[in-house]
């Protein structure tokens, strides 16, 4: 069974030959539940979300922010496993024929098993990982697997990447690059800022791969920024926060519905 990488690549082909950015919506397994967390991917999907990622919940993250590590602390004792990260992948690509990647650290892949891992991955209609704490320099037999699976490998670049560092990664890597607008951990901001285009431009420059922009992004402005200077425009916190809001799962399936619509409408707008 192959991943979905060349999903990837058609998806991010089609919204540049639209004249406009991605719109790819982050949201954790297991989130309110299992079954609740696949509702809403299907809803971001059905607000007009090109792409989702489906975190994989930890118990020690690096670069979440706090509003995903409550959706994540909830999730984890609610018993969410990576079982149910796989069928959230396969339900909400099932569902919709779009692309879903999962983002997650090293360290439970590693335990679970890396061959493993990827097999289940591509079999449920992955279209790759994005892995933010999984060093370029130690990413060969990850990247052997999922290259055998058909599964992207998406690594994280921030501000601080020096333009050497920008080149391995882009060369390394597969899919896109995911371009952290900020040092920090991820949260809605008041302003993307200009760091975020000075780290699109040095990537591109680089290596060939698209460049999309996440963390901070919470409103169809500030997407509509983004997607001025990017390939993708990544949001999750804002997704998630309408989630935890919400009166009850109907109330956050339609708010995280109606943010996608009004996020996609922003990275269409071009003046």
């Amino acid at each position: 069974m192959s991943g979905n990488i060349q999903l990837l690549g058609d998806t991010l082909a089609e919204a540049k030959a639209e004249n406009r950015a991605a719109l790819i919506a982050y949201l954790p397994a297991g989130f309110p539940t299992v079954d609740g967390g696949i509702a809403a991917v299907k809803a971001v999907f059905d607000g007009g979300a090109d792409i989702v990622e489906v975190g994989l919940p930890h118990s020690d993250p690096v670069l979440d922010g706090p509003v995903i590590q409550t959706a994540d602390d909830i999730a984890l004792r609610g018993g969410v496993r990576i079982a149910d990260v796989m069928r959230t992948v396969r339900e909400a690509h099932d569902a919709t024929g779009k692309p879903v990647l999962v983002m997650t650290y090293w360290n439970p892949i590693d335990r679970y098993g890396v061959e493993r891992f990827t097999e289940e991955l591509a079999a449920a209609g992955g279209a790759g990982c994005i892995l933010p704490d999984l060093p370029v320099q130690e990413s060969a037999t990850w990247r052997e697997h999922a290259d055998k699976h058909g599964l992207a490998t998406v690594f994280v670049v921030a501000p601080s990447s020096k333009d050497e560092r920008l080149a391995t990664i882009t060369a390394a890597g597969s899919g896109f690059v995911y371009a952290a607008s900020l040092m920090g951990v991820t949260g809605t901001r008041a302003s993307v800022g200009e760091q975020a285009a000075d780290l699109v431009r040095r990537t591109r420059a680089a290596g060939e791969l698209p460049v999309c922009v996440g963390l901070g992004v919470s409103n169809a402005e500030q997407a509509k920024e983004v997607a001025t200077f990017a390939d993708g425009v990544i949001v999750g916190s804002a997704f998630v926060k309408r989630l935890l809001d919400a009166e009850d799962e109907a109330a956050g399936l339609a708010a995280v519905r109606e943010l996608a619509g009004e996020l996609a409408e922003g990275v269409r707008r071009t003046s």
